[in-house]
């Protein structure tokens, strides 16, 4: 039987979460939960139920989010 879907979104969340601590990615915390639930939440929306998928396109999001935030700050 599949998990619960909030189960599904908190483990994705916090594994995303977890990666991006260790590798020194995560910013803001704030920022980076916001941006993780919101990513997460349109994936399961869309119909996505794969929790390895949940969190390495959230990863891969939250990374692209934070470049272009960089460059966006560099420029100003």
């Amino acid at each position: 039987m599949p998990e619960p879907l909030p189960i599904l979104m908190e483990k994705s969340i916090q594994i995303a979460w977890d990666y991006l601590e260790r590798s020194g990615e995560l910013g803001e915390p704030e920022t980076a939960s916001r941006f993780l639930l919101n990513s997460v939440e349109l994936m399961v929306r869309q119909g996505e139920r794969r929790q390895l998928v949940l969190t390495n396109r959230a990863i891969d999001a939250y990374k692209r989010f934070r470049t272009e935030r960089r460059g966006i700050s560099l420029v100003s």
